[in-house]
């Protein structure tokens, strides 16, 4: 009996021993930003990526910092290379969750998707507008000035829902140049209109409402610009994005301009959600002219 009972001990030392050593398993997250290795049928050997998704209440004046509930996904199909310089075909598959087609959009601003483009040590800005091919697919041609990495913000309105921020990302094939100090500067020069920006309160702090300002001046008279006209059904827009090691929809923020505001002003409420380095990109129409300003911003 007693040899009977220690047989069985050793046994299930065995068994005990054998099931800890087994490796946990890995989980499949379907949203996962970065690229995998699915293909999207009918582009040979481009290579695709998944994307993060956020939700948004369309018409508020700040987005990315309140919801992060989505309900759709997105698929970005790029050359297997990209290089500097060369057009690259891009195409953007919308899904939803359970990996169906979504191929019903609304307008918003004019436009069916709005994809902002930027180079991930944010030196780089591009705010372009696929054209829909239906089926849930989109596709435009993007230009990338220099090698590295870089996320592709796809804003987009399925019909009856929320705006959906879909975040994707696209390498550079080169070496990645070295990336320049960060300057405070308020005021800058763009060909012939001059910048100044101006915040209503004196420190920015992470959490804290704050109105941006954009003062609009001409170069050459140093008079407040009255020839603004809308950009996209607004008189401007602004996009801000967080200095981080690794892009994702929280880093995101995009504002819509106030209305009835002084000649050559155009006021933007937002607010930021952490502290630390953001960039702000600010559009807008000069007599048909698209001015895209670009300042650093310090929040606490």
């Amino acid at each position: 009996m007693n040899r009977l009972v220690s047989a069985l001990f050793i046994a299930s030392s065995l068994f005990l021993v054998q099931s800890c050593s087994q490796p946990p398993k890995s989980e499949d997250t379907s949203a996962q930003t970065g690229h995998t290795n699915e293909h999207t049928k009918g582009h040979g050997d481009d290579h695709a990526a998944s994307d993060n998704s956020s939700e948004h209440d369309h018409g508020s004046h700040n987005h990315g910092t309140t919801k992060n509930s989505a309900t759709t996904k997105a698929t970005l199909t790029a050359p297997a290379e990209i290089k500097p310089n060369e057009p690259a075909a891009l195409v953007i598959d919308i899904q939803d969750l359970d990996g169906k087609v979504v191929d019903d959009f609304e307008i918003f601003q004019e436009k069916i998707m709005h994809l902002i483009v930027v180079s991930d040590d944010l030196q780089f800005y591009d705010h372009i507008h696929p054209d829909y091919q239906e089926n849930g697919s989109f596709e435009v041609e993007a230009t990338f000035p220099q090698p590295g990495n870089y996320t592709l913000f796809s804003d987009y309105k399925p019909s009856g829902q929320n705006e959906q921020v879909s975040v994707l990302q696209a390498e550079v094939s080169g070496n990645s140049p070295t990336t320049p100090e960060v300057e405070l500067n308020r005021t800058k020069t763009f060909d012939d209109t001059e910048v100044e920006l101006t915040l209503s309160k004196p420190t920015l702090k992470a959490g804290e409402e704050v109105t941006v300002i954009f003062n609009i001046k001409d170069k050459a008279s140093n008079q407040a610009v009255k020839d603004l006209q809308p950009y996209l059904g607004e008189l401007g827009h602004l996009v801000i994005v967080k200095n981080s090691s690794s892009l994702t929809r929280a880093d995101y923020i995009h504002a819509h301009a106030l209305k009835d505001t002084s000649d050559g002003q155009v006021h933007f409420v937002t607010s930021f959600p952490e502290s630390g380095k953001y960039k702000a990109w600010g559009q807008f129409n000069r007599n048909g002219k698209i001015v895209t300003s670009d300042f650093w911003l310090d929040v606490q």
